[in-house]
């Protein structure tokens, strides 16, 4: 754009060779930033690149829809010399919550203990003895499927195990088991236990393309999500790593396989900790090897820390406005997060633009940052509004991945295999050892609890072997 117009027959594309080098898309509400995300997944898709996108607010289940030609739309093309067709698009409605749409689930077992400590916010010693129930589990063929096979693992070594633990992998601490018990319990009242079980989610399945090419929109329905933070992480970071540990390295290919939208991304940070922002960051480092592009939507770019918005190729920033002097020093910050350019008063410019207008900057084929240059965002061609609940039902229904992912499954597993065990009194818990005859002097007690933080800590990492995040492959199937 020139003085407020745009300037014919200068488009400006974007590389599908740069995709997998990841994104932001910023702005207030109200600038432009949802029709921006509804353009780039149009167009993802007719390039047969599948989109997965966080629909937190409930905007984009429309992409299924051809949109209409009105005036303001075509006079808006005219001006950049380009022809509107309206388009529907594939798309599939995914949950998990308890909202209708196919479910996505995931086990215990594929988080692993590594992720699971992170997601919890264990401490060292906590996480220890994670994954020591994790280890015990293994040995004694205890599948955990969903939350209240964990728990009733902990209740178990806690009170019944408890000796045969001892014998077997040294003192665990009540306190310990405790608090673990009571940060699973709040993960619980955010609808987790929705989220874990089975049957878990097959990655490719987002990957999908439909019979004229065009790829799958994968819309995540996520409107009663925004207060359940910790549940939303959870779930980014367990696909991320599954992603990572599923999908083959890449390499320099000429496209993505899977693009990522996550609107209000700052829901992700908001409630993290530090151990779980690094598992974070060094995510966004990697799977962009393995063809995976992630693309940040949020007010200001402020909302995402500096290691995760030092990775991101692709800017697309909205207006900003100012309102207060700490929106103005958020602006400054912003513009400086953007190439410099002596055409642009960058923090000035972030300020004036309209709706559908935006500063951008890309990386080129070579990797290296464009110029920064002020835009006019095309429309959509499918429509700009959501469906209706009747167009909602008939979407899912139709759909395959319906009958196979939202059927009940709760076969047995650690709470149903603990559970029988302790009402058959006459018979043995499971595999457990057989109790050492000879009773322990002091100082075989005192020398046990030496040894007990440095057996924490050898399970600690042999957990690697579950893979680079903590996600154990899908060995417990039907």
């Amino acid at each position: 754009m020139l003085d407020g117009q745009p300037v014919p027959d200068l488009p400006v594309n974007i590389s599908l060779k740069t995709l997998n080098r990841h994104g932001l898309i910023a702005g207030a509400t109200g600038t432009g930033k949802t029709k921006t995300i509804q353009v780039l997944s149009e167009q993802l898709s007719n390039k047969g690149i599948p989109v997965l996108m966080m629909d937190i607010k409930g905007d984009f289940s429309g992409i299924a829809e051809a949109g209409i030609k009105t005036p303001f739309i075509e006079e808006r093309h005219a001006k950049m010399n380009l022809s509107f067709e309206p388009k529907g698009f594939p798309v599939e409605l995914l949950t998990i919550s308890k909202q209708d749409g196919v479910r996505l689930r995931a086990t215990i077992s594929e988080f692993g203990p590594v992720l699971l400590s992170r997601i919890l916010d264990l401490n060292d010693t906590q996480s220890g003895v994670m994954s020591l129930i994790f280890k015990y589990c293994d040995d004694h063929q205890l599948p955990l499927l969903d939350l209240k096979d964990l728990k009733k693992v902990i209740q178990f070594i806690t009170n019944e195990g408890k000796e045969s633990i001892e014998q077997e992998y040294g003192r665990v601490s009540i306190a310990s088991t405790g608090s673990i018990l009571r940060k699973l319990i709040e993960l619980e009242q955010q609808d987790a236990d929705l989220f874990f079980g089975e049957t878990s989610f097959e990655i490719r399945d987002l990957m999908r393309i439909d019979e004229n090419g065009n790829g799958f929109v994968n819309i995540l329905r996520l409107n009663d999500i925004q207060d359940k933070p910790k549940l939303f992480s959870t779930f980014m970071l367990c696909l991320l790593a599954e992603i990572y540990n599923t999908m083959p390295e890449q390499g320099d290919s000429g496209q993505p396989e899977l693009i990522i939208f996550i609107d209000e991304a700052h829901l992700i940070f908001k409630e993290a900790s530090k151990a779980l922002l690094d598992q974070i960051e060094t995510i966004v480092k990697l799977i962009r090897s393995k063809g995976i592009g992630l693309y940040f939507i949020t007010q200001n770019p402020t909302d995402i820390p500096d290691g995760v918005l030092a990775q991101l190729g692709l800017k697309i920033q909205h207006a900003l406005r100012a309102f207060t002097d700490k929106d103005r020093k958020a602006i400054k910050l912003a513009a400086e997060n953007f190439p410099t350019t002596e055409f642009y008063k960058t923090n000035e410019i972030i300020t004036q633009l309209g709706t559908g207008e935006a500063l951008v900057t890309a990386l080129n084929e070579k990797g290296i940052p464009t110029p920064l240059v002020v835009c006019m965002m095309r429309a959509p061609m499918s429509r700009m509004d959501i469906l209706t609940p009747d167009e909602i039902t008939v979407l899912i229904k139709k759909s395959s991945l319906t009958s196979k992912y939202n059927a009940v499954v709760d076969r047995e597993s650690a709470y149903e295999i603990l559970t029988r065990k302790l009402s058959e009194p006459n018979e043995a818990v499971p595999q457990e050892k057989p109790a050492k005859t000879a009773s322990k002097t002091n100082s075989e007690k005192k020398e046990e609890g030496v040894f007990t933080k440095q057996i924490v800590k050898v399970l600690t990492s042999a957990t690697f072997i579950r893979g680079a995040f903590g996600v154990l492959n899908k060995i417990f199937k039907k």
